[in-house]
């Protein structure tokens, strides 16, 4: 049984504990507000133009001189995966679910003789994976977003995605991350960026004379020439937003249920101790009155 000295001890190792937690949650939240409306903020615009080329996708994709990127390179061999998690820890399953994610992702696409190639943007997501999947593992991104994400970040990281695909060494591109739903929800995201999927309304079979006609000003190459690219760093952009809300979302969560935690073992704790000490009290007057009675 500890002694009372060990229980004081412990009792205010685990009140400082509860401090770090209590201060560590607070500052979550007041970056949660700021990563929120920023998500939330990029969603119309990213998911616009993801329509708009996903439609653009379904109209050339017959097309000899269809830019690959819109369509892809015609086969499925080597898939390439971002995997977007965050560069610290003590989120609760932020990391460790986009993480669970990606190697299902590994062993359906291994199981059907696929190559895959992981892009880890985030510290804790490599480090989790480079046990099982080093060997996949190329060279990824790390600390962004370390003053709030900024569109040049993702923009590096799309330049260096479509430098990837021009030199042919995948075929298929998705990015994994956490879509920010609430504080205490967050969804698991699998966006295929390369080649663009049709929208769904656009696998439906439609008449001719009811599909929409569309023009080009200028020529339509040159248009795919300068958005095909920016509308991947705008995916990046807003994969990056999403994970980062979610990120100190899962903190502050984690971090509220840690303090909670900390208050009942603090309980528990002082409760053991009192008893303790009531019952070395009373061993000592029983020692006390039996020392009287034997003068």
């Amino acid at each position: 049984m500890p002694s009372l000295k060990d229980l004081r001890l412990r009792i205010a190792s685990v009140k400082s504990t509860r401090k770090i937690t209590s201060a560590m949650k607070m500052v979550a939240a007041s970056k949660l507000r700021r990563a929120q409306s920023a998500a939330e903020a990029a969603r119309p615009y990213a998911e616009r133009m993801e329509r708009m080329l996903g439609t653009l996708a379904a109209s050339v994709s017959g097309r000899a001189d269809a830019a690959p990127m819109l369509v892809g390179t015609g086969a499925d061999k080597v898939h390439l995966i971002v995997m977007v998690t965050a560069d610290r820890g003590l989120c609760g399953g932020f990391n460790s679910s986009v993480v669970r994610t990606v190697r299902h992702m590994a062993a359906d696409l291994t199981a059907r003789g696929q190559t895959i190639r992981i892009m880890p943007v985030g510290r804790k997501g490599r480090e989790q994976v480079k046990r099982d999947l080093g060997g996949f593992l190329i060279d990824g991104f790390e600390q962004l977003g370390r003053k709030g994400i900024v569109f040049s970040e993702a923009d590096g990281v799309a330049r260096k995605i479509a430098r990837l695909f021009d030199d042919g060494e995948f075929d298929v591109c998705t990015v994994v991350y956490n879509r920010f739903r609430s504080a205490i929800s967050q969804d698991i995201t699998r966006q295929q960026l390369i080649p663009f999927p049709a929208p769904a309304e656009q696998t439906e079979t439609v008449e001719p004379s009811r599909r929409a006609s569309t023009l080009f000003e200028p020529e339509e190459d040159e248009i795919l020439a300068a958005l095909l690219p920016r509308n991947l760093a705008v995916q990046i952009f807003r994969a990056l937003l999403e994970s980062q809300a979610s990120e100190q979302g899962a903190r502050m969560t984690a971090m509220d249920n840690a303090t909670r935690n900390a208050g009942d073992m603090i309980n528990r704790l002082t409760l053991q101790y009192n008893r303790s000490r009531q019952a070395q009290i009373t061993k000592e007057l029983i020692e006390i009155i039996s020392g009287a009675e034997a003068l």
